[in-house]
C-alpha cells in the first residue's frame, strides 16, 4: 500500500483530520505527525481520546517565542521524519505555522502535497495565517476547496491544476457526531451567548482585551466564555480577574463534543475563531465575529455571521437582527472525506 503522511498540530486540524483519517486508512498506510503547536491537553490530546483518532506516529516539540522560531522548529523536525518515512504524499490542513512548515519540508523533498481547505482568503496580509495559506496553495499539487468561491479565487491567482471543490471536512464531522446522537438538547442554557476569543490582536493589547470583556459583560443575555489558554494568560498578565465581569461565566477550554453541545444549546456565538464560524452555520446558530474580515465570506449572507471590530457596542444590535434563509448545501454535502480520498487515489495512480 502507498503511504500517506498527515501533518497536524492545532484544534481545527484535529477536527478535519478526525473526519478524514478513517477513510484514508481504508486505502493507504497512514502516518501522522503532530507538531504540538497546540500543546494544552484540552486543545490537543482530548481530541484523540474523544474522537477515536490514532495517536500520532510522531510528536514534535514546536515551542517557540515567535512565528519564525516555531515554524523553523517544525520545519526542521518534520523534514527529518519525512526523510525517514518517505511517504508518497503529504496532507496539510488550513493555514497554521504547522501547515507552512509541513508544506516547505515536503516541497523541498519533492513529495507531493495535498492542501485541504485551499483558496480561502481574508485579504489581510497582516494575519500570519493569510501568508501561510497563500504560500501553501502555490506549492501544493492537490488543492481541495471548501466552496466554489475558493476555487474561483485560486483560478484568479493562476492556480487551476489539481484543484477540486470537495466541500468542508468540518461539515463531515458534524454530520458524523449528529448521527451518533452526541449532540443533545439542554434548554437550561438556551438564552445565553457562547463566546471564544483568542487571537493576538484581540488579547495582547490590554485596552483592546478590556474593551472586549467589558462589551461582553454589558450584553443583555449572560455570556458563557470558553477561556483559551492564551486569553487566560493575558488576563492574568493585565490583572483582569474573572470576578471583574459578573455577567460572564468563564469555563475551561471545551472538548470538541462539549464545544458543539454548547454551541448547539446556546442562543448565539461570539468568536474570533475561523472554524467556529462554520460550525455555528452548520448548527444554524447566529455568529458575531470579532474581526475586521473573514475567510468564510459565504456565512455573512442573511445575517448568519456579522463582522464587528472597532465599534463593539454594535454587538447587541446585531444579535437582534432577523436571520434570513439558511443553506444546507453551503460547504458541501458532508461527503468531503470520500471526495478527497478518491482524488488522492487517482492522483497517485
Amino acid at each position: 500500500m502507498l503511504k500517506i503522511a498527515s501533518i497536524i498540530g492545532t484544534r481545527p486540524q484535529f477536527i478535519k483530520h478526525a473526519a478524514l483519517e478513517p477513510e484514508l486508512k481504508k486505502y493507504f498506510r497512514h502516518i501522522s505527525i503532530h507538531s504540538s503547536q497546540h500543546y494544552d491537553v484540552e486543545m490537543s490530546r482530548v481530541f484523540f481520546d474523544e474522537l477515536g483518532m490514532d495517536f500520532p506516529t510522531h510528536t514534535l516539540n514546536s515551542n517557540g517565542n515567535s512565528h519564525a522560531e516555531q515554524t523553523a522548529n517544525i520545519l526542521v523536525e518534520t523534514e527529518k521524519i519525512l526523510v525517514g518515512e518517505m511517504p508518497d504524499l503529504v496532507i496539510v490542513y488550513g493555514d497554521t505555522n504547522t501547515t507552512l512548515a509541513g508544506t516547505l519540508a515536503a516541497a523541498k523533498l519533492k513529495i507531493p502535497i495535498a492542501h485541504i481547505e485551499a483558496g480561502m482568503r481574508s485579504f489581510n496580509k497582516e494575519m500570519p495565517e493569510e501568508i501561510n495559506r497563500i504560500v501553501t496553495d502555490h506549492v501544493s499539487d492537490l488543492l481541495f476547496t471548501s466552496s466554489n468561491q475558493s476555487l474561483l479565487q485560486l483560478k484568479s491567482e493562476g492556480i487551476t491544476k489539481g484543484v477540486i471543490n470537495s466541500g468542508d471536512l468540518m461539515k463531515d464531522l458534524i454530520f458524523i457526531i449528529q448521527n451518533k446522537a452526541l449532540i443533545k438538547s439542554n434548554f437550561n442554557h438556551s438564552k445565553k451567548i457562547y463566546c471564544t476569543i483568542h487571537r493576538p490582536y484581540n488579547t495582547d493589547d490590554p485596552i483592546r482585551l478590556k474593551n472586549i470583556l467589558t462589551a461582553l459583560n454589558e450584553l443583555e443575555p449572560a455570556v458563557v466564555f470558553s477561556l483559551h489558554p492564551r486569553t487566560k494568560k493575558m488576563m492574568r498578565q493585565y490583572n483582569y480577574p474573572t470576578s471583574m465581569f459578573k455577567n460572564i461565566e468563564f469555563v475551561k477550554p471545551q472538548s470538541y463534543i462539549n464545544n458543539l453541545n454548547n454551541l448547539f444549546n446556546l442562543a448565539a456565538l461570539i468568536t474570533d475563531s475561523g472554524g467556529m464560524q462554520k460550525e455555528a452555520y452548520f448548527l444554524q446558530k447566529r455568529c458575531i465575529t470579532v474581526r475586521s474580515e473573514t475567510e468564510w465570506t459565504e456565512t455573512l449572507t442573511n445575517n448568519w455571521n456579522t463582522l464587528v471590530f472597532e465599534n463593539l457596542t454594535e454587538i447587541n444590535t446585531f444579535l437582534k437582527k432577523p436571520l434570513g434563509e439558511w443553506s444546507k448545501h453551503l460547504y458541501g454535502n458532508g461527503n468531503a472525506r470520500k471526495i478527497i480520498v478518491n482524488e488522492i487515489k487517482n492522483y497517485l495512480k
